[in-house]
């Protein structure tokens, strides 16, 4: 069992570097910050849609729709398809494109908004990065297909060479999006949000691109590394490197056929503690979990970490919650089928609440996070 050095404990994703508790107040204070500069948008005609000024996904009114913008990173997942290649001579960088682009266009979409241009943004620490054709190609394409599929045009980006700031031998990958939510009545803020909705849950396709530091560390620690077998047969380096879903089709989808969510979310950083990020207080009841990947619980038992540890870390199975009115609940679920997601209903919208009261309960692990454990949406 993997442990903290400094004590017999099970390692937590603060010991491998990431501390979200004590990042998350800066957040904040750059998002009150960020909320001083909205009335400036007036001056374009155009106006701040106040209650996405604290997610991920900026959101303002031009009148006749609505646009929305998203930048992100990808993180530390190119760093295990570095090791992969060392190991087995296997190119991952067409998986590890369209691992980023997920990053950005599936948190676009939780409002409603359908990506229209992304772009991207390659910085490294040398040009010789760059020069590799073989690995840069793989990012190139994958980069392409990846944006076909989320229907955007690639728009340009930026490929800067900080020497000094990034590691010769790797890159880092980001970029952003701009979509258009149309008709406007496909908004999608969370402020329609009720005691009774459903929550219906979209498979992941593994690990995502959340995690990632804390899946090395124990990783890196087996005897095999990369190359440790899973119940699967698979190794876990492939299992890590299984590229992240789009869901932006089954958004697509939900609109073309006139559901509206009362709320949406991209379960990433933060784990299931992402599914109480709305900014109405409710309790949420999950009476289901999803199945969880191979790679979980591998990772669980060489860690020795609890239940509660890996669902506020990692997705667990679940890439993406869709909150709905329950007449709505079967056709989100059809839909995500025709979609190729497995999906279904697992948990429910308690009663709403005082903020300091607001928690979710995972009832089949025993788990629960009150109103402290999203520390990001405080203000």
């Amino acid at each position: 069992m993997l442990k903290d050095s400094n004590s017999e404990k099970p390692m937590t994703y603060s010991d491998s570097g990431v501390d979200y508790k004590s990042a998350d107040p800066g957040k904040v204070d750059a998002q009150v910050a960020a909320a001083n500069t909205s009335d400036t948008l007036i001056s374009h005609s155009m106006k701040v849609v106040p209650q996405r000024r604290v997610g991920s996904a900026f959101v303002w009114d031009e009148g006749d729709s609505y646009r929305s913008v998203v930048i992100e990173g990808l993180g530390t997942k190119n760093l295990i398809a570095d090791k992969m290649f060392d190991l087995t001579g296997k190119i991952h960088y067409g998986a590890i494109a369209k691992d980023c682009i997920a990053m950005i266009v599936n948190d676009l979409v939780v409002v409603g908004a359908l990506p229209n241009v992304v772009n991207a943004y390659f910085g490294v620490g040398a040009g010789s990065w760059i020069a590799e054709k073989p690995r840069m190609d793989a990012l190139i394409s994958g980069w392409a297909k990846a944006c076909d599929e989320s229907n955007a045009t690639w728009g340009g980006g930026e490929t800067p060479m900080l020497a000094g700031i990034i590691n010769d031998e790797t890159i880092d990958l980001a970029g952003c999006a701009v979509g258009k939510i149309y008709p406007k009545h496909n908004l999608v803020l969370g402020d329609q949000l009720k005691a009774g909705d459903e929550i219906v849950l979209l498979e992941s396709s593994g690990i995502h691109s959340n995690g990632i530091t804390f899946a090395r560390k124990i990783v890196e620690n087996l005897e095999d590394g990369y190359q440790t077998k899973l119940s699967t047969g698979q190794s876990i380096g492939e299992a890590l490197l299984a590229p992240t879903h789009l869901y932006v089709k089954f958004v697509a989808e939900l609109q073309r056929n006139n559901i509206i969510p009362s709320y949406m979310v991209n379960v990433t950083g933060h784990g299931w503690r992402k599914l109480m990020r709305a900014e109405k207080p409710f309790e949420y009841h999950f009476e289901e979990t999803m199945p969880v990947q191979a790679e979980f619980e591998l990772m669980q038992k060489e860690s020795g970490v609890t239940d509660k540890e890996m669902y506020s870390t990692f997705n667990m199975g679940a890439g993406y919650g869709v909150f709905v009115s329950p007449e709505f609940s079967a056709d989100v679920i059809n839909i995500a089928k025709e979609c190729g997601f497995y999906a279904k209903p697992c948990g429910i919208v308690g009663k709403e609440v005082d903020e300091s009261k607001k928690k979710l309960v995972i009832k089949p692990k025993d788990i629960t996070f009150d109103s402290d454990a999203l520390q990001v949406r405080k203000k």
